[in-house]
């Protein structure tokens, strides 16, 4: 099976490098192309990221002696490519103009970056929960004029852990009308270098800039509908968000309570409910 080749914006980083990670030895896609900075453009992969590989592994053999590209440089990297996948850190404008750059030679991209997740015709995609979602492609590349090229998000990461558990109690016929939620959330959801040690260790940080408001406002566009080739959020669950960080590397909790519409829901129908849960991803067996 020939795979398709990928890259990957933002690759030094750390989601970058966790996208290296995952991407390694994958059965579907081949790591071609690799961007970053200006400032890191030019260097072979292993010398881009020495002294600042977090991954719990060495650098897959076949990226190390990739040449950093000039994320700027879109035709280029797009030669190179079928796909890309986004982990861009910079101002925010700049990286909604650079991902739409790259639709817009062809290039599907899907990211992990926060611009385009507030874009009307972008969507903010949960394999699990939404994939239906994915079917507003059509409306995005003629409302830009892309042809091949598209745009699809991931979610902030703060609710990944538990919109999936709440859309498999809410498929069981338990209507949620209310999360509130306390994340606790790892170090390496700030990047690398991250919070300075001294704010960290034996400490808790009550506050992370922007990132009650992903968690309020995200889930009701997941949780929403596509009218008119545009995203209309969901009314319910209104969710009510304290973010935290926590002194963890890797790994987020969140430690939610929820007001049902109708029916509570007993222990044992919640772990049904779980249980009984397939997915889109898992009827498909996808990798």
């Amino acid at each position: 099976m020939k795979k398709t080749s990928v890259g990957i914006l933002g690759a030094t980083g750390m989601v970058g490098q966790n996208y290296v990670r995952l991407l390694e030895n994958h059965p579907w896609f081949e790591v071609r192309a690799v961007a970053a900075s200006p400032q890191s453009a030019g260097k072979p992969y292993s010398e881009a990221v020495a002294g600042k590989w977090q991954m719990p592994c060495e650098v897959p053999k076949e990226v190390q002696g990739l040449v950093v590209e000039d994320a700027f440089n879109v035709k280029k990297i797009s030669e190179q490519c079928e796909l890309v996948f986004s982990a861009l850190e910079m101002d925010k404008q700049q990286i909604k103009d650079l991902e739409s750059s790259y639709a817009a030679q062809d290039i599907p991209l899907f990211s992990n970056a926060s611009a385009h997740r507030s874009t009307e015709d972008v969507p903010v995609i949960i394999p699990e929960v939404n994939p239906q979602h994915l079917e507003i492609i059509p409306e995005q590349q003629k409302h830009y004029g892309w042809k091949k090229g598209f745009i699809v998000v991931k979610p902030n990461c703060s609710l990944q852990s538990y919109i999936t558990p709440v859309a498999a109690i809410q498929a069981a016929g338990f209507e949620v009308e209310q999360i509130i939620v306390t994340t606790l959330q790892a170090s390496s959801g700030a990047g690398y270098p991250g919070v300075p040690s001294m704010d960290l260790v034996d400490n808790v940080i009550p506050f992370i800039s922007g990132e009650e408001e992903k968690t309020e406002l995200e889930p009701l566009k997941i949780f929403g509908k596509i009218q008119s080739g545009k995203f209309v959020p969901a009314l319910k669950p209104l969710i009510s968000a304290h973010c935290n960080r926590v002194p963890v590397v890797d790994g987020h909790m969140a430690c939610t309570s929820l007001q049902f519409a109708g029916k509570k829901p007993g222990i044992e129908e919640i772990l049904q409910a779980w249980k009984d849960f397939k997915p889109e991803p898992q009827r498909l067996k996808l990798p």
